[in-house]
C-alpha cells in the first residue's frame, strides 16, 4: 500500500492551480469535470502520480468558501533550500506565515506558507526531512 493523494476542497480552482503550479512549482497532472455531480478535480504534484503522492484539488461548483475545522494540520513539502524557497514564494505573491527557523523544541528548520484557501503548507529542508525534531 501507499499514499496516493490528499484532497483539499477549494473555492476557486483556477486560483488554486495557479498557486500550486506557479508559486510552489508543482505540475498540473490532470483535470476533469463531473457534469452530473457538479464538481471539478485537478491533481497537482512534483512528479508522476504513479511514483509519489499528489494533491487533489476539488472544486464543488458554486461553493467558494469552506470551514477548515480544528483537525486538519498541514501538508509538508521537502525543499532543497528553505530560505530560497520562501524568498521565491514571496516574490511570486505567496504568503509565508512562519519564516524559516528551528521547530519549537528541536533543531529542524521549518517554515509555513498559506495557500489561497488558507490551508497550511509546511516546508522542510531535504536534509532534515524525515528526521523528526532534529
Amino acid at each position: 500500500m501507499r499514499i496516493l493523494h490528499t484532497m483539499l476542497r477549494v473555492g476557486d480552482l483556477d486560483r488554486s492551480i495557479e498557486f500550486y503550479t506557479n508559486v510552489l512549482g508543482m505540475n498540473l497532472i490532470r483535470r476533469s469535470d463531473n457534469e452530473q455531480y457538479k464538481y471539478t478535480l485537478a491533481f497537482v504534484g512534483y512528479g508522476n502520480e504513479k511514483d509519489g503522492a499528489v494533491i487533489e484539488l476539488t472544486y464543488n461548483w458554486g461553493v467558494s468558501d469552506y470551514e477548515h475545522g480544528g483537525a486538519f494540520g498541514h501538508i509538508a513539502i521537502e525543499t532543497d533550500d528553505i530560505y530560497a524557497t520562501c524568498d521565491a514564494i514571496k516574490a511570486k505573491g505567496g504568503t509565508v506565515t512562519r519564516e524559516p527557523g528551528p521547530v519549537k523544541g528541536g533543531t529542524t528548520v521549518i517554515a509555513f506558507v498559506k495557500d489561497p484557501d488558507g490551508y497550511s503548507i509546511e516546508l522542510i529542508n531535504k536534509k532534515d526531512a524525515g528526521q523528526g525534531l532534529g
